[in-house]
C-alpha cells in the first residue's frame, strides 16, 4: 500500500509543479507567419553549391527559433534557408553554419534514413493539403544522406516511406551547403483554383549534433516536434503545375538459391529465378493506388533474436518496404500491445510454425485530403505443402475534425481456403475497429480504440480496446493508458501482448533542466504503475510493478544516466517456463534495479552498459547488457553488442541458467548510394548463429543493385541444421 501512496504523492506534486510552468508552452499562432518561394530563371544544377544567380535572388530565410539544449536565446550554429521552383521541381538551398566548420560534423555513419537524433540533420516538413495533422519530412546530413518519412499528428511515424527526390551537400570550413530538389509529382497537392493563391504549410529544423542544438522554423515549443504541423508556416508564391495522374513503376528480377542441410548431408534445395514488381499510380491528386505482382522482400533486414523472459508475446516490427509504406494510417498503428491490423501476419504459413509463405499479388489504395482518409489493402497468399492460400483484406476510414481530431472506423478479413489434400476446410476471421484521436490543447492528447473479432473456426466473438489519455509541456509529462483484450479476442491479421487480460498504466515525470548543474542538460525524474488483472474476471491479480527512475538524466553532449528500481508482484497461475524454467504456480514479490549509462553516440567512438539485477520469481537474475560502437569517419562503422543472463535457483527445480547473445555488425559504405552492411549473431541458448550479409547499389534514385546472403546454423560448432541462401536482386524505378 505504501507504494501506491507513494505513487499519488508523486503524480500530484509533478501534476502541480506542471501548472505553475505550463506557460511555456506557447499555443499556434493566430495568423502564420509566410515565407516566399522564387521562381527560377535560369536552370539549377542539383550539386550543393548554390553558385546559380537564382540562389542570390531567392528571400532568405534565416530567423530560426532555438528549442534544444534550451527555448529560446541566442543561436550558436544559425541556418540561412531560400526556396525557388520551376515547373518541375521544388528546389531548398541551405547553408548550414557551423562554428567549427567540418571540424564540427557529427555523423554515424551514410546509411539512408539514418538515426535524427545522433548526426548532424537539416529537415523540411511540408504539409501541402494543410491538413495541419499530417507532413512529409525530407531529411539529409552534412554527407547528403537521405530519410523521408511521415507523421501523422505528430504522434505516429512512418520512417520507412521513401519517395523520389534527390540531394546534394558540400562541406566548407563555416558548415555545410546542402540543394534539395523534390519534384512536384512527389507531393499530394490539391489541384490550384485560378484567383487563389497556393500556400502550403511548411517547417524547417536544423540540429547541430556537436553542441546538441536544435532550432526550428516558424517557432515551435520545446515539447512538441518539428511534424506539429499547427504551428508551420505558409509557403506562398508558388504557381504549381496542375497535378497529373502520374505513374511510377518499379520492375525486379531476382536469382535465389536456398540450401537446407541436415549434418552434411542436403535435404532440400532451390535454385530458381524470379521476376515481378510494383506500381504506384497516382490516379489524383489524393488518391494513390498501389499494386505488386509476385512481391518479394528479399533486401529486408532479418529479425535479431531475443531471449524472451517475460509472459508477454515479443513483438517483431514490420520490415518489409510494400506493407511499411503508409502504416501509419491503419487503426493501432504505432502500438506495440494491440493492433487489429498488423501487416507482419500476410506472407506466413497458417500453421504453429508460421513458415514464409509466397505472395501471388497485392493492392493499396490511399485517398487522404484535409477531412478524410480512405484506405484499403488487399492480398493473396499462395498455398503451400502444409497450408492452404489466404486472402487478406483490410479498409479504413478517418474523417478529421477540428484542427487536430479525427474518428475512423476499420475492417479486416482473412479467408483461408479449404484444402482436400490437407484435409482443411475454409476458415475465416473478422475483425472491425473504432478509434479515435483527439487533441483539445496542443499539450493534451486523448486516443481510443475499440475492436470486436469473429472466428468462423470457433464460432466465438471477441472485444479488446485501448484508451490513453496525456500531457506534455516543456516542463512535464502525465499519462494514463489502459489496454484490454478478451480471451476470445483473435485477430488473425493482428498482433495482441496478451489474451484474457486488463492493463493499467498511470505515471509521469518532470522535465527539468537544472542551471545548477551546467552539465545536465535535461532530467526526467518520474515514475509509472503497471497493473494486469484479469478481463473476464476482474478480481482476480495477474501482475504489477512500479518502476521508479529517480535518475534519468541526460548530459549536454547527449550522453545519458539511468538508476532506476522496480517492485514487482506476479500471480503465476498458468503453465509459465520462460527460457525452459518451470515457474511454480503461486505469489512472488520482488525487486529489480537498473543502472544504464551510454556516452555521447555521435562521437567516432561510442559505448552503452546497462546492469539489471535484483531477485527473480523465487531465485535471481542479473543481466549485463553492453554494446561498443567505432566510426572512424562515415564510410566505415563497425558495432558489437553483448547480452548475459545470469539466472540462479529459479524455478521448481531452482535451476541455474545462463544465457550469452553476442552481435557484431559492420557497415563500409563508398558514398550514400553504395553500401555493404554485415551482420553476425550467436545465441548460446538454442546454440544458434546467423549471418547476414548485404550489399547495395543505389544506381539511379530509388533504384538499386541487391546481393543478399543469409546463412543459420543450429549448433556452430557441430551443425545439425543450416540453412544457406543467396539472393541477387535488381529493381528499376521509372516515374512518368
Amino acid at each position: 500500500m505504501k507504494y501506491y501512496i507513494m505513487t499519488s504523492f508523486f503524480l500530484f506534486q509533478l501534476a502541480l509543479f506542471g501548472q505553475q510552468n505550463k506557460v511555456d508552452n506557447f499555443p499556434p499562432p493566430e495568423k502564420s507567419q509566410e515565407i516566399k518561394a522564387t521562381r527560377t530563371i535560369g536552370k539549377i544544377s542539383i550539386d550543393g553549391k548554390l553558385d546559380e544567380a537564382d540562389w542570390k535572388n531567392a528571400e532568405e530565410i534565416t530567423d530560426f527559433f532555438r528549442v534544444e539544449p534550451v527555448q529560446g536565446g541566442a543561436i550558436k550554429n544559425p541556418t540561412t534557408v531560400r526556396v525557388l521552383y520551376d515547373s518541375k521541381y521544388l528546389y531548398f538551398g541551405v547553408f548550414a553554419s557551423d562554428s567549427l566548420g567540418k571540424k564540427g560534423v557529427r555523423m554515424q555513419d551514410l546509411r539512408r534514413d539514418f538515426d535524427s537524433g545522433e548526426n548532424d540533420v537539416f529537415g523540411i516538413q511540408i504539409d501541402a493539403q494543410n491538413t495541419k495533422q499530417y507532413a512529409a519530412s525530407f531529411q539529409t546530413t552534412p554527407y547528403g544522406n537521405q530519410l523521408d518519412l511521415q507523421s501523422f499528428n505528430d504522434n505516429n511515424t512512418d520512417r520507412d516511406w521513401n519517395a523520389l527526390w534527390s540531394v546534394r551537400t558540400q562541406r566548407t570550413d563555416d558548415g555545410y551547403y546542402a540543394e534539395f530538389a523534390i519534384p512536384f509529382k512527389s507531393i499530394r497537392y490539391d489541384k490550384p483554383v485560378e484567383g487563389i493563391p497556393t500556400e502550403w504549410g511548411i517547417t524547417f529544423y536544423r540540429l547541430a549534433r556537436k553542441d546538441f542544438e536544435k532550432t526550428v522554423f516558424p517557432a515551435i515549443p520545446q515539447s512538441f516536434s518539428q511534424n506539429r504541423m499547427v504551428y508551420a508556416a505558409k509557403l506562398t508564391g508558388l504557381e504549381v503545375p496542375p497535378p497529373s495522374a502520374n505513374i511510377r513503376i518499379e520492375p525486379y528480377a531476382l536469382y535465389q538459391y536456398d540450401e537446407n542441410k541436415t549434418g552434411t548431408v542436403i535435404a532440400d534445395k532451390l535454385s530458381e529465378p524470379k521476376i515481378g514488381g510494383d506500381v504506384k499510380w497516382a490516379i489524383n491528386p489524393n488518391a494513390v493506388l498501389d499494386l505488386t505482382i509476385n512481391t518479394d522482400f528479399a533486401q529486408a533486414d532479418v529479425d535479431r533474436a531475443v531471449n524472451n523472459l517475460e509472459r508477454f508475446n515479443i513483438f517483431f516490427p514490420e520490415r518489409r518496404q510494400f506493407f511499411l509504406e503508409n502504416s501509419g494510417i491503419w487503426a493501432g498503428g504505432g502500438n506495440s500491445q494491440l493492433r487489429p491490423f498488423f501487416s507482419r501476419t500476410i506472407g506466413l504459413e497458417n500453421t504453429f510454425n508460421a513458415a514464409p509463405a509466397p505472395l501471388d499479388v497485392g493492392g493499396r489504395y490511399t485517398d487522404r485530403n484535409e477531412n478524410r482518409t480512405i484506405a484499403a489493402l488487399a492480398v493473396r497468399q499462395r498455398d503451400t505443402d502444409n497450408s492452404p492460400a489466404s486472402t487478406f483484406g483490410v479498409a479504413r476510414y478517418t474523417q478529421n475534425y477540428g484542427k487536430e481530431n479525427n474518428v475512423g472506423a476499420m475492417v479486416t478479413y482473412r479467408l483461408d481456403d479449404s484444402s482436400s489434400d490437407l484435409g482443411i476446410a475454409s476458415q475465416n476471421n473478422t475483425t472491425i475497429s473504432i478509434d479515435g484521436f483527439i487533441r483539445p490543447k496542443s499539450e493534451i492528447t486523448l486516443s481510443y480504440l475499440l475492436s470486436t473479432s469473429l472466428d468462423s473456426e470457433t464460432g466465438d466473438t471477441g472485444y479488446s480496446g485501448r484508451v490513453f489519455a496525456g500531457a506534455r509541456t516543456n516542463k512535464y509529462y502525465l499519462g494514463y493508458a489502459n489496454t484490454f483484450v478478451s480471451d476470445a479476442y483473435t485477430p488473425d491479421m493482428g498482433f495482441v501482448f496478451q489474451k484474457d487480460v486488463m492493463y493499467h498504466s498511470p505515471g509521469g515525470y518532470a522535465i527539468l533542466r537544472p542551471k545548477w548543474l551546467p552539465f545536465v542538460r535535461r532530467w526526467d525524474p518520474g515514475v509509472f504503475f503497471n497493473y494486469y488483472h484479469d478481463f473476464e474476471d476482474f478480481g482476480t491479480f495477474q501482475q504489477a510493478n512500479l518502476y521508479v527512475f529517480p535518475i534519468y538524466t541526460w548530459f549536454k553532449d547527449n550522453s545519458f544516466i539511468e538508476a532506476s528500481f522496480t517492485p514487482t508482484w506476479q500471480n503465476i497461475n498458468f503453465n509459465f517456463a520462460p527460457l525452459g524454467l518451470e515457474i511454480e504456480e503461486k505469489e512472488y514479490r520482488y525487486t529489480r534495479f537498473l543502472l544504464r549509462y551510454n556516452t555521447d553516440q555521435s562521437k567516432k567512438l561510442s559505448g552503452s552498459i546497462q546492469y539489471d539485477f535484483g531477485n527473480f520469481y523465487n531465485g535471481t537474475r542479473s543481466t549485463v547488457i553492453a554494446g561498443l560502437r567505432y566510426a572512424p569517419f562515415p564510410h566505415v562503422a563497425i558495432s558489437a553488442d553483448y547480452e548475459h543472463n545470469n539466472i540462479n535457483g529459479v524455478g521448481i527445480l531452482q535451476q541455474d541458467l545462463d544465457t550469452d547473445l553476442y552481435t557484431a555488425s559492420l557497415r563500409l559504405a563508398l558514398n550514400p548510394r553504395v553500401q555493404l552492411s554485415t551482420f553476425y549473431q550467436y545465441n548460446s541458448f538454442d546454440e544458434q548463429g546467423r549471418w547476414n550479409i548485404r550489399f547495395s547499389w543505389e544506381y539511379m534514385p530509388l533504384s538499386f543493385i541487391y546481393l543478399v546472403f543469409n546463412d543459420t546454423q543450429t549448433d556452430v560448432f557441430d551443425p545439425m541444421q543450416q540453412n544457406t541462401q543467396f539472393i541477387s536482386k535488381i529493381t528499376f524505378l521509372k516515374q512518368f
